[in-house]
């Protein structure tokens, strides 16, 4: 994709701290809303939207999806059916993932219903949702043949591609599996294809956090800092980290995952029991840096672990902030997957003008072909770029 004019637009739900959104405005969508039921995000995403240029024209709205109507949505943003580009989202995952028992639509807080409403309103040109590989496990089969596909065929959207996607493919120093689903109308569908990532050395947790790391040891006074930190960058530059793992407000304070990962990331060089202060904070520099499993990392480390931009800044108290960092989707995957479909609907457009140039006046033109069966591939890409 190469173009450099903002010319589709996008809404996305469930927006979170804005990861699946930077990467949708890095592949030059326009967004018109990010809503967000969390109030820490919202602050996240205010912070980083007010004000700046780069997202103009771009609502945060703070409200629960269950209760916002569609067509008040749509009203409000000044919408009709149709003119929408792309809704994006990623709808909640414990309904899909192996810790909430895979219930899908007997999960309370399956959101799909929902997104199918909207979808159903805004009539899009295109459809992004991301969710735990979990989704397209055999026993959800049934749940997305005929309560997600089969209505969106219905509405119109001919080919839904899924495809897991692994974040370390593209740049992210993580394991991080993760479905998507593309949904596109008619005119466009034929000019999407999945694109394998670029083929690029993997950017280890060493690589990504070296300065920030460096920077953290040198705001110490303390003789053992050389040597801790030329250990820990050792261990660090073997491989990329574990899946960082947001949790719920239900679940106490922030740490980076279940005993397992805690593991993984010791053999990193990092102590996941908790997440450090930042370095201009007053921080307990036994606790932070010098723990025998290692340093701690910081919700700002833990956002470069995840692909966020440096500039991109985190609101609230630190366990809400890292709560926003765990849970979101890496924004380097959400370009990729984002610029395949910018490409698809250029290409649906420039096709659909040239056919209008080409027509011989006073004759009508052909009447569209019937509706392509959906592609449902999941069966064929249950544990695809899995490690």
């Amino acid at each position: 994709m190469t173009s450099t004019e903002r010319k589709f637009t996008s809404i996305e739900i469930c927006a979170g701290a804005g990861g699946q959104a930077v990467g949708l405005h890095d592949a030059m969508f326009k967004h018109l809303a990010l809503i967000e039921i969390d109030s820490s995000a919202c602050a996240t995403l205010r912070k980083n939207v007010k004000g700046n240029k780069e997202w103009e024209g771009c609502r945060v709205i703070e409200d629960d999806l269950t209760k916002l109507p569609p067509k008040k949505l749509r009203l409000e943003l000044g919408l009709e059916p149709g003119d929408l580009d792309l809704l994006a989202g990623g709808v909640p995952c414990p309904p899909f993932s192996v810790a909430g028992k895979r219930l899908g639509q007997e999960d309370e807080r399956d959101l799909f219903p929902t997104m199918l409403d909207l979808i159903e309103e805004l009539r899009p040109k295109a459809v992004m949702i991301e969710n735990v590989r979990g989704l397209l496990h055999q026993k959800l089969q049934d749940y997305r043949e005929n309560v997600i596909l089969k209505r969106l065929k219905s509405m119109g959207y001919v080919k839904c591609y899924w495809k897991i996607l692994e974040a370390k493919d593209y740049g992210v120093p993580q394991l991080r599996p993760r479905a998507i689903l593309v949904a596109m109308k008619k005119e466009y569908a034929d000019h999407f294809l999945w694109e394998e990532p670029t083929k690029r050395p993997l950017v280890t947790v060493g690589k990504a956090l070296e300065k920030t790391m460096r920077e953290r040891f040198d705001a110490v006074d303390d003789p053992r800092s050389d040597a801790t930190y030329k250990n820990w960058l050792d261990d660090a530059s073997k491989d990329v980290a574990p899946t960082l793992v947001g949790g719920s407000k239900k679940h106490g304070g922030a740490d980076l995952g279940p005993t397992r990962a805690k593991k993984a990331w010791e053999e990193l060089g990092v102590c996941g029991l908790g997440v450090a202060n930042e370095p201009n904070d007053l921080a307990d520099k036994e606790r932070d840096l010098f723990a025998a499993a290692g340093p701690k990392l910081t919700v700002s480390q833990a956002a470069i672990i995840q692909g966020f931009p440096p500039e991109w800044k985190f609101e609230g108290r630190k366990t809400a902030a890292y709560r926003q960092v765990g849970n979101a989707f890496p924004p380097p995957v959400a370009q990729a997957v984002g610029g395949q479909i910018f490409a698809a609907l250029e290409a649906g457009m420039e096709a659909a003008d040239a056919k209008r140039d080409s027509a011989p006046i006073g004759i009508p033109e052909q009447s569209t072909p019937a509706e392509a069966p959906i592609d449902d591939r999941c069966s064929d890409l249950e544990g695809a770029g899995v490690r």
